[in-house]
Parts: C-alpha cells; structure tokens; sequence
C-alpha cells in the first residue's frame, strides 16, 4: 500500500463529513494522540474553519459498526 492509499484508508465519513480520527493521525506523525491534541490546542489559529476538529465525549462514543464496517471494507 502506497502513502496515499494508506492516508485514504484511515478517511471515514462520518454524517456526511469526511473526517480522520485523532489516534490514526498520531500514528501517522509517529507521535501519541495526547501530544497531537495538546499541539493543534496550542497552535488552533493555523487551522482554518470551526469544524476543524470536533470531540465526541465518552458517552456518546462506543467504537461505532461504521468504524469496523469500514476497516473491514478496506482491508478487502
């Protein structure tokens, strides 16, 4: 798999938005999610647009049927 195809396949539609989860672009900069978070937090006015980045609270989150459909679909 080339790095397109790699970055492509960590992109999932979530209602409607095309959206990366914060761990598979941590692991992509080779960094941990908390550090990731705390540097977007720190440098907020670089990224453009308030939906940008949105959390779910753990109450609303469950790994999500979209999530593993998803993963299975293209590991296929």
């Amino acid at each position: 798999m080339n790095q397109l195809e790699l970055i492509q396949s960590k992109i999932y539609e979530i209602r409607g938005q095309r959206v990366m989860l914060d761990f598979d672009l941590a692991e992509m900069y080779g960094t941990e999610t908390g550090q990731l978070k705390r540097a977007v937090r720190r440098n907020i006015e670089r990224f453009e647009g308030e939906d940008f980045m949105f959390e779910l609270k753990r109450r609303t989150f469950k790994m999500p049927n979209w999530y593993l459909e998803q993963r299975q679909r293209k590991q296929l």
